[in-house]
């Protein structure tokens, strides 16, 4: 059985009113849907794309949208908190190995941003799955790495 966000219990939720720059960048985000579910682009196929995230202490990956079906792999255990579209803000603890699966239906989207409240570094593989019910966003040329040959 996939385990989903749904299944993940929180450690803090919360509907208050967001900072204002957190505001700012959600709505800039929603006039600008930013594909780049990582920070690097660490492989891509015709099937699927692979990204890392790694963030220290109190480092931020600001807003982007999930429209593919994928799953995410925590690398390292930490905590994490997250600003979601449909207005909450929730906090999580990660443990090293946790995978959680989402998919989408046509039209179906999520935006959120993540940033590391913990006091390790924490990383996270994220693949999605080129062959979903939506068409992938556009991502930079710069998010790519580059593998020497």
């Amino acid at each position: 059985m996939s385990l989903t966000m749904i299944d993940k219990p929180t450690n803090r939720r919360s509907k208050e009113q967001w900072p204002a720059a957190i505001r700012a960048e959600f709505e800039h985000e929603a006039q600008n849907p930013n594909g780049c579910v990582g920070q690097e682009l660490i492989s891509e196929t015709d099937k699927v794309r692979v990204w890392r995230i790694h963030l220290k202490p109190g480092q931020r990956v600001g807003f982007h949208r999930h429209v593919l079906d994928y799953f995410w792999s925590a690398a390292t255990p930490g905590r994490g908190r997250q600003y979601f579209n449909d207005g909450e803000m929730r906090e999580y603890a990660y443990n090293a190995g946790e995978t959680r699966h989402e998919h989408y239906g046509p039209g179906e989207y999520k935006v959120h941003d993540l940033e590391n409240i913990g006091d390790t570094d924490l990383t996270f593989v994220t693949v999605e799955f080129l062959d979903s019910a939506n068409e992938p966003l556009p991502i930079p040329q710069a998010v790519r790495v580059t593998l020497a040959a």
